[in-house]
């Protein structure tokens, strides 16, 4: 109840911290009570810090307490490091050496989207730059458009790149983000570039095309499908399911054990509008566990998706960047000359300079038929001046060069 007093008096600014309990066990320093996240997830709504560092007392016992306590829900982790543990002046022997922090934070990024999630290494720089823009703006609060309704997982892709900082604002289409951008009604904008079962989505990587605007960041998000209904409605009641066709086939194997119409609509948070307003007591929603939040569903049957390896990556676009580099990603779109080694020609630059490419594809280009053009991602950041070179040599073989953003 400590939190209580503090909560009573006015102060909003509380965090819980498990640092362990003291039990029968003498090997670490407390035992760390992982089971404590849970309970404290379900009772309060302030934010859980777990120290595995101090509980345990032991440096190789701090990254699987810390992966574990990720995994369990946990929103932070207080870690203590130092280069020479031998020669610090408190608490050496729980220290990670610098190289152990770095594996375990590249763990972390793995495991966090799992529990809806993120690992934001540039978080702080985002952070200053938002407080840049805040400053030399109008005064008034950054916008950052998304498609679909409140609920969709383009809302919580954007509150969960940008927090509370900047207003989320919904638009009706993928075009209606990039517009509203490039119009400057909106800062930024977030779209779906592609999922990890049904692949790119194409509409997108041509408005990058074809609009004047930079990819200055990106999130991954584990999409997980719930059944949703009214409060009260039982799965034996359920007659009619509605959410967006793509949605139906990434549960097709949960779908398949029942006789449900399936009716198509928009998007995910549309569907659950429709069933929380409808007058159908037959109906159900597949979507996430936002949009029964916001519109009073109850969750009947939990992760209905069909492979649970489902994410989807987003990018935010915007005439400026974000936060300043070095960045450690850059993403282009190139055309290759009609002649014998064209591509070849483009992917040696690469080579050569030790780029990493994580992402190639071909798409049709538009209005000119049996005409292609590349979507490439390559592990650098093409922006910085010591890229100037590479960038030359990519317009030089290319017959069309576009970098889309380095973040």
């Amino acid at each position: 109840m400590s939190a209580e007093y503090i909560l009573a008096e006015g102060n909003p600014r509380v965090i819980l911290c498990e640092r362990g309990i003291r039990t029968f066990e003498p090997y670490t320093r407390n035992t760390l009570d992982l089971t404590a996240i849970p309970v404290l997830r379900q009772l309060t709504h302030l934010p859980v810090l777990i120290d595995p560092s101090h509980a345990t007392g032991i440096r190789e016992k701090v990254a699987p307490m810390a992966r574990s306590a990720i995994a369990a829900g946990a929103d932070g982790l207080m870690i203590e490091v130092h280069h020479d543990p031998d020669r610090a002046l408190s608490d050496g022997p729980q220290s990670l050496y610098p190289d152990q922090f770095t594996r375990l934070m590249r763990d972390l990024y793995v495991i966090a989207p799992v529990v809806g999630k993120q690992v934001d290494f540039g978080y702080l720089d985002k952070a200053a730059a938002l407080r840049r823009l805040d400053t030399a703006g109008d005064g008034a609060r950054r916008r950052a458009a998304f498609m679909g309704r409140i609920g969709t997982f383009s809302h919580k892709a954007c509150l969960q790149y940008f927090g509370e900082r900047v207003e989320a604002v919904p638009a009706r289409t993928f075009k209606g983000v990039f517009d509203q951008v490039a119009g400057g009604t909106t800062d930024f904008g977030i779209v779906p570039l592609e999922n990890s079962l049904s692949g790119s989505i194409h509409q997108n990587y041509e408005h990058l095309l074809d609009y004047d605007l930079k990819i200055v960041g990106e999130i991954k998000l584990r999409i997980m499908h719930h059944l949703l209904a009214r409060p009260d409605t039982r799965i034996e009641d359920v007659r009619r399911v509605l959410s967006h066709p793509q949605v139906f086939g990434q549960c097709l194997a949960y779908l398949d054990r029942f006789d449900w119409e399936r009716v198509a609509v928009s998007d995910t948070a549309g569907a659950a509008e429709r069933v929380s307003g409808g007058a159908e007591p037959g109906d159900a929603a597949i979507a996430n566990r936002v949009a029964a939040e916001t519109y009073g569903l109850d969750v009947l049957a939990e992760g209905i998706e069909t492979n649970p390896r489902n994410f989807t990556r987003f990018v935010v676009v915007g005439r400026e960047a974000v936060a300043a580099g070095p960045h450690t990603r850059s993403s282009i779109i190139c055309a290759a000359r009609n002649e014998p080694g064209a591509l070849y020609a483009i992917l040696q630059v690469f080579a050569d300079c030790g780029i990493n490419m994580i992402k190639l594809e071909s798409r049709p280009s538009v209005g000119e038929p049996w005409r292609y053009i590349f979507y490439i991602d390559l592990e650098a950041d093409l922006e910085d001046p010591s890229m100037h070179e590479v960038v030359r040599a990519l317009e030089e073989k290319a017959e069309f060069f576009k970098l889309l953003g380095s973040y």
